[in-house]
């Protein structure tokens, strides 16, 4: 006989283990599967953030950052450094000694939280009035059985056809967080988040970058006045992006690859580097998951087909995260698994995809929430503008970091802010202010009225609110 929950999640990446631990908060008997192992073959719950994502990517950005601080920058503070080295595998080993302690941490609040806990790979039986069946293959295989099923299996790097993923020469983001030796060129295909966060890792540890970008403007989705702004300091720091190029033949050698593309001006070029890193987007995951046992639907993308409240076409079960639409970010994939969870209590849970943060951690972060300029355009929304640099901020001068500014866009009548945009040291902070506002439907005014501590970066919000009505104090 199986055993029987109330609620059975399958997978444990943020959108996941959240789900499990709000469902068992809330009353229910649940368990979560999760098939991640580490390099001794035990539990690695978390998913592809925890595991080859946004915390080691983190952990290797601050690092890296705290090396070129230490080769180019002390010397302004009156620190001398002398003798200078990368021990990079040590690096690597912090990397992943910070991903251990989440791994153990996730498991931790399992147990705390009542969680029943299966290391394996999760996949549907059947389902019979009411109550699905569900297979866990891991080291012995097993039934279990739940009438609420959560699936938040995330998603899968994608790869360009005939240039599959080796993690040697080739590589997707897991590989690109293992290199143990710093490549003299390393090329990126793709100028999204993983691709500018990676360049920029290798950038400061050493390399030579060049970043080949399909898409004619750099940061599409960025507001155009901060992207062209972050593409001027990028090329500062060395970073080289191409934009309009065609991708053609990728061919991998002994020791390295060669790319064949089409640059903006239709001139065939070639380029060899040591690494390539491909981060062209990610696909849903299914694999394995035998939905079609019990009749799951798929949209034409290939995602798991959900409604407004991630409700899938099977009569209590849901789906959140990456797997289905929306941004695949960690923390909307958070706030979606706990919703469900509070949904399947007859509550009505949160999440407004209006006020969900981006943030690409590179030096200087770039972070945004709500509409950018270009689309209030589009939409022929009136509206207000305001900036403010850095550079007159008092607490970035201290910093040494007076790079990027704050911007708001506000509605020309009601003066509701619809828009705060960010480039600049700890943009990945100072957004969620601009969040909280916006999920209140607060006014620049409001901003610019609340008391900032000074000296502080978030005076620079501040400041950009009263920029709005034209009327800064410190620019």
């Amino acid at each position: 006989m199986s055993k029987q929950f109330d609620v059975v999640v399958i997978g444990g990446g943020p959108g996941g283990y959240i789900a499990a631990i709000r469902a068992a908060q809330l009353g229910f008997s649940t368990a979560c599967i999760d098939e991640w192992k580490n390099a001794k073959n035990g539990p690695a719950p978390g998913g592809t953030c925890t595991n080859v994502g946004c915390i080691p990517s983190k952990a290797l950005l601050q690092s890296s950052e705290h090396y070129e601080h230490a080769g180019h920058a002390f010397a302004e503070h009156g620190i001398n450094v002398k003798g200078l080295e990368l021990n990079l595998g040590q690096m690597l080993a912090r990397k992943d000694g910070v991903v251990k302690q989440n791994n153990e941490g996730i498991l931790y609040l399992f147990k705390k939280n009542k969680v029943t806990f299966f290391h394996g790979r999760g996949s549907f039986v059947k389902g019979d009035a009411g109550v699905y069946e569900i297979k866990v293959a891991g080291a012995t295989e097993e039934t279990i059985s739940a009438k609420h099923i959560v699936l938040a299996t995330g998603s899968n790097a994608r790869e360009l056809p005939g240039a599959p993923f080796d993690e040697k020469l080739i590589l997707s983001n897991t590989g690109a967080l293992a290199i143990d030796a710093v490549p003299a060129k390393l090329g990126v295909i793709g100028a999204g988040v993983i691709g500018l966060e990676m360049g920029s890792v290798w950038r400061r540890l050493g390399a030579e970058v060049s970043v080949l970008e399909a898409l004619p403007t750099f940061l599409g989705a960025v507001d155009e006045q901060i992207a062209k702004e972050a593409a001027k300091l990028f090329t500062k720091q060395g970073l080289k992006v191409s934009l309009g190029v065609k991708i053609g033949a990728i061919t991998a050698g002994k020791n390295d690859v060669t790319v064949e593309y089409v640059d903006a001006t239709g001139a065939a070029q070639k380029a060899v580097y040591d690494k390539l890193i491909i981060s062209i987007g990610r696909t849903p995951n299914t694999i394995g998951l035998n939905g079609e046992a019990v009749g799951l639907k798929l949209d034409e993308r290939g995602f798991i087909a959900v409604d407004d409240d991630c409700k899938t076409n099977l009569p209590n079960v849901w789906a959140v995260g990456d797997v289905v639409r929306g941004p695949m970010l960690a923390h909307k994939a958070e706030e979606e698994g706990v919703a469900v969870a509070e949904r399947i209590a007859g509550q009505h849970g949160h999440v407004n995809f209006n006020t969900i943060p981006w943030v690409i951690y590179t030096s200087p972060e770039i972070a945004w929430v709500g509409k950018t300029e270009q689309q209030l355009k589009a939409d022929g929304v009136a509206y207000k503008a305001g900036t403010f640099p850095f550079l007159a901020n008092g607490r970035a001068r201290a910093l040494g970091d007076t790079s990027g500014m704050v911007k708001f866009l506000a509605d020309a009548k009601t003066d509701e802010i619809l828009g705060v945009h960010i480039v600049g040291p700890m943009a990945s902070e100072l957004i969620s202010e601009a969040v909280v506002a916006m999920e209140f439907r607060a006014s620049a005014e409001d901003i610019a009225r609340i008391c900032h501590a000074h000296p502080s970066l978030s005076e620079a919000t501040k400041e950009a609110a009263l920029a709005v009505d034209k009327r800064s104090l410190n620019f």
